[in-house]
C-alpha cells in the first residue's frame, strides 16, 4: 500500500511539474506576443510621427489604361518638405496638351467615367496648379509629343500620400483635351477645366513605406 501511495504521489508531482511547465510556456508566449504587438504599435506610431514631421519615404504608383491603346505608369513620391513628386510616362495620346487630374474615387468599374469628380476636399473652384483657390486634384496639363508620348514631372503640395487628404486609393486621370485652368469662360471651366473625355486612368496604390 505504501508503495502504491508513493507511486501515486510521484505521479501527482510529475503532473504538477508538467502543469507548471505548460503555464511557464503559455505565459512566455503571451509575453512575447505582447512585446511584438508593442513593437508593431510603436513602429506605426513612429511612422505617423515621421510623416507628420515630414520625414520618411512613402511611394505610390498608378498604372494607366484607357481608350485607343493609351497606357503608362505614374509614380508618386512623398518628399521630406511635405510635397509630392509625380513622375511617369503615358503613351498612345494625341499630340498636344491633355488635362491631368486626381479624381476623387478609385473606382474603374465603368472605366474612367466612374472615378468621380476632381479630388476637391476643400470644396473650391477648379483652377491652375499654382492658384491658391483650386481643387487639390488640379495638376494642370501634360504635353504629348508628335509620337503621342507624354513625360511627366510635377511637384505639388496638395496631394499628400498620408493624412485625411491622402490621394491613396483615388484615381489619376488624363483627358482628351487641354485643361483651360478655369479661365476659358466655358460653363465647365470652373468644374473640369473643359478638358473633355477621360482617355486614360489608374488607381493610386501604395507602393512602399520605408
Amino acid at each position: 500500500m505504501e508503495e502504491e501511495e508513493e507511486e501515486e504521489e510521484e505521479k501527482e508531482e510529475e503532473e504538477e511539474g508538467r502543469r507548471r511547465k505548460r503555464r511557464v510556456v503559455h505565459n512566455t508566449c503571451l509575453y512575447i506576443q505582447r512585446l511584438k504587438q508593442e513593437n508593431i504599435s510603436g513602429s506605426v506610431r513612429e511612422r505617423e510621427r515621421e510623416m507628420e514631421a515630414g520625414k520618411g519615404t512613402v511611394k505610390a504608383v498608378a498604372l494607366i489604361v484607357g481608350d485607343n491603346n493609351v497606357k503608362g505608369s505614374i509614380h508618386f513620391l512623398h518628399q521630406s518638405n511635405g510635397t509630392t513628386h509625380v513622375s511617369g510616362r503615358i503613351t498612345g495620346l494625341s499630340p498636344g496638351l491633355h488635362g491631368f487630374h486626381i479624381h476623387a474615387l478609385g473606382d474603374t468599374t465603368n472605366g474612367c467615367n466612374s472615378t468621380g469628380p476632381h479630388f476637391n476636399p476643400l470644396n473650391k473652384h477648379h483652377g491652375a496648379p499654382a492658384d491658391h483657390h483650386r481643387h487639390a486634384g488640379d495638376l494642370g496639363n501634360i504635353l504629348a509629343g508628335p509620337d503621342g508620348v507624354a513625360e511627366i514631372s510635377i511637384t505639388d503640395s496638395q496631394i499628400p500620400l498620408s493624412g485625411v487628404h491622402s490621394i491613396l486609393g483615388r484615381a489619376v486621370v488624363v483627358h482628351a483635351d487641354p485643361d483651360d485652368l478655369g479661365r476659358g469662360g466655358h460653363e465647365l471651366s470652373k468644374t473640369t477645366g473643359n478638358a473633355g473625355a477621360r482617355v486614360g486612368c489608374g488607381i493610386i496604390g501604395l507602393q512602399s513605406s520605408v
